[in-house]
Order: structure tokens, then sequence, then C-alpha cells
């Protein structure tokens, strides 16, 4: 069995629009935030998940649970988007942060090549990802979004330890 067997997109209605869900079985292998279905069969996402990513949205979930597995990329970038894991909720670190946490300080540029190439943002959160100035920096789905995520996130975890 090939590690592309079983392949199927669902979708759902989010604050951010439709999102697209890629899985391989059970494991989830992408999101996208495109108008246009992936290029497979229709399946059915686990209830699990889209009950995470509902919760998510509502701010009552901070940690995804769902397994994953990547269809591409190479062991650096998967090196970089298994780093993501470690920004908490609600808040943001430095491309350079994460260059350093991978153990590679000089990658900065590198850091940014593969975060632009995350197959899973919000569940490997790349928009928490910001430059060291404190400016927002980049978004492969687009700033905007990038900046509702976070003000999202930033005020759910305000709001929680009130």
């Amino acid at each position: 069995m090939s590690r592309k067997s079983h392949i199927f997109f669902d979708t759902l209605h989010t604050p951010l629009g439709i999102l697209f869900f890629v899985f391989s079985g059970e494991r989830l292998a992408e999101i996208r935030f495109e108008n246009e279905a992936p290029p497979y069969p229709r399946g059915k996402a686990p209830e699990a998940f889209t009950r995470q990513l509902r919760d998510y949205f509502d701010g009552t979930l901070r940690e995804f649970h769902q397994s994953i597995v990547f269809l591409h990329g190479t062991d650096f970038e998967q090196g970089v988007w298994l780093s993501l894991k470690d920004i908490p909720y609600g808040e943001t670190r430095a491309y350079k942060w994460l260059a350093e946490r991978i153990g590679n300080p000089k990658a900065v540029r590198a850091v940014g090549r593969a975060l632009s190439r995350n197959p899973l943002p919000i569940v490997l959160p790349c928009h928490r990802v910001i430059e060291s100035d404190g400016s927002i920096g980049g978004y492969s789905s687009g700033v905007e979004r990038k900046r509702r995520l976070l003000d999202m996130e930033y005020y759910y975890s305000v709001g929680k330890e009130r």
C-alpha cells in the first residue's frame, strides 16, 4: 500500500471561510484555504477532528490531537513544521527563534520558506511566527487570515485569564 492510498477530502465552514481537509486514511495530510476542491475524491473527515476545529474556532481548544502525515516535504521542512507545536496558543515567536529551536540559527530564511509550504496551517500553527521586530510577516494563505487567527487566539487567551 502506498503512502498516498485512501486519500480523500472533506470541507468545513469556519470563520475563515470554507476549509478543505485532505486525509490519508484517518490521518490529516493537508488543510487548504482555496475555493477549489483538491484533486481527490470526497470523503468524510473523522468527527473528532471536525469537533476539534469547531472547538478551536470557539476558543475552547488550544492544542490539536489529530494524527497527521506528511505526503511531501524535506526532512528539514518537516522538522520546522513539527517544531511549530512548541509555540503556545495565543503567543508568537520569531522566525529566528524557530531556526534556533531546530538547531540551525542561521537558517532564518530557509525556515520562512518551509513555513510557506506548511501543509497543515492552524493545526501546525505557522500563523504564530512573526518577524523579530514584532511585525506580522507573511502567510501563504494571506496576511489577513494570519491576523485574524492571531487576534482570535489573543482574544480567547486573554478572556480565559480573567
